[in-house]
């Protein structure tokens, strides 16, 4: 394959690269006043690289010498990565203008341009070291974003704590990559999985053991969660709608690409560490949830529950699983973005963030509107039918019962129930209780337009599009197998 080819097959990433490297220099010379032009040319940068996506970028096949793959896998958790990154882009500057009486530094956008390009190359990666540059590029334009408001001690605390667990894990992480490396004598994907079709030792059990650790910390699972309800809630919103949507996606992409074709043959033994993970965060994130009274630890919480149940589709190790993952994410992202964008409408008539559930009392007879597309959310999320959050849990669940997995889906269907509780008690704030003050009117027609695509997305007309998601995840979970 010539180098011309190769570098076709990671467009996307060429697009982001020099892209965002090109606005750093616009943002450095002209300063603040270039936010909102450097904003919106990162979403087109993120247009262009979905589109780079329709090329050999999403069948090309292996690239650099098994570093890298193009296949329809990583296109497909590439494509939600920038959406979830675009609309994390374009909902920031009226939340910081509002926040603090000035427009949004032009570095943010930059920050989520380098951070997609990273969660690129996790998703693509088929070489553990790969892996690791991407995933620390995604994390350290992370670290700074969750500490973005300078002046402001809960998102200094954020940063710092997600920094300091984040550099744990990926120690952690590294040490189970050294493992399977000094055990197997190579990072590539390929060749480790042939190693662990010859018998598991104890080495190569360890190293499995570590990568599944450092991956659960990634995408929250418990028990590696710990981090997550306080810099969700210190984090400026924009950016925490982006931690609860993007990074989300890539890491999931990558604990199911190293599951699958990396350690495949080992199934057995990482299935174990799945299912546990699966239920811990189930049952914990729905538990801890409901004494909650800040929504953005709610969501957090949300997040962690979520999580458990797309891993649910993992532990099943087969091509209907890995589908059913992939759909799940797609409609988490659409039903999380949403509830975000609903969160960043809560906001006092002086402008000033509101964060408490309390707050939402009586939001039906205020914001009507409002509180019907929140409570889709709510309802979706909970997996409650007819919308579309139901087909998400179902599509996981059947994938378990498929695998004989009957135990987990019976043990997840039934801890479900837990999480709908604190789900519709937001319902029961908003349409039940005694009104709270008012929060001020909608000011962006982007973002109410936002709200109305992911409502509209999630609910029962989201049923038309299954044949659609169904082909592309079967067609990325073939290409995965």
């Amino acid at each position: 394959m010539s180098y011309s080819q190769q570098m076709m097959m990671i467009l996307p990433e060429i697009v982001l690269a020099l892209g965002s490297l090109i606005l750093m220099m616009v943002s450095a010379f002209a300063g603040h006043r270039s936010a909102r032009g450097v904003s919106w040319a990162a979403v087109a940068l993120l247009i262009g690289a979905g589109i780079a996506l329709l090329g050999p970028a999403s069948s090309g096949g292996v690239a650099f010498y098994g570093l890298l793959r193009a296949d329809a896998f990583s296109a497909f958790a590439k494509l939600l990565i920038y959406i979830a990154a675009a609309v994390s882009i374009i909902i920031a500057p009226r939340f910081f203008a509002a926040t603090h009486g000035d427009d949004l530094k032009p570095e943010y956008p930059v920050l989520i341009l380098l951070s997609a390009i990273g969660m690129g190359v996790m998703v693509s990666a088929s070489d553990l070291l790969t892996l690791y540059v991407g995933l620390e590029l995604q994390s350290l334009a992370a670290y700074v974003l969750a500490s973005f408001m300078r002046q402001d001690t809960r998102s200094a605390e954020a940063g710092l704590k997600y920094f300091v667990l984040g550099a744990l894990a990926s120690g952690i992480l590294l040490y189970g990559i050294s493992l399977v490396y000094g055990f197997t004598g190579s990072t590539l994907f390929d060749v480790i999985a042939l190693q662990y079709s010859g018998g598991l030792s104890t080495g190569l059990l360890f190293g499995l053991v570590f990568v599944f650790a450092g991956l659960a910390f990634k995408i929250s699972a418990v028990p590696f969660h710990m981090w997550t309800p306080d810099v969700y809630e210190g984090a400026p919103t924009p950016v925490t709608a982006f931690f609860a949507s993007a990074p989300k996606v890539a890491a999931m992409g990558l604990a199911v690409r190293i599951a699958v074709e990396a350690m495949g043959p080992a199934v057995d033994q990482w299935r174990q560490i799945v299912i546990f993970a699966a239920l811990a965060s189930i049952i914990l994130g729905a538990v801890a949830a409901i004494g909650q009274s800040n929504i953005k630890r709610l969501l957090a919480y949300s997040s962690i529950n979520n999580v458990g149940f797309a891993l649910v589709g993992l532990a099943a190790g087969t091509q209907a699983g890995v589908s059913a993952v992939l759909i799940y994410m797609t409609i988490y992202i659409a039903m999380t973005l949403g509830s975000f964008l609903i969160v960043l409408q809560m906001r006092d008539e002086n402008g000033v963030p509101v964060e408490t559930i309390a707050s939402l009392a009586g939001m039906s007879r205020t914001r009507p509107w409002l509180a019907a597309a929140l409570a889709m959310f709510m309802f979706s999320l909970a997996g409650i039918p007819p919308l579309f959050g139901f087909y998400a849990k179902f599509a996981v669940f059947s994938a378990a019962v498929d695998a004989g997995l009957f135990a987990l889906a019976a043990v997840g269907i039934a801890a479900s129930v837990i999480g709908a509780y604190y789900y519709l008690r937001v319902v029961k704030t908003m349409f039940f209780d005694e009104p709270a003050p008012a929060f001020a009117p909608m000011q962006s027609k982007v973002e109410g337009g936002l709200i109305a695509i992911s409502a509209l997305f999630i609910s029962p007309l989201g049923y038309l599009l299954i044949p659609a998601l169904l082909s592309a995840t079967t067609s990325a979970a073939r290409a995965l197998l």
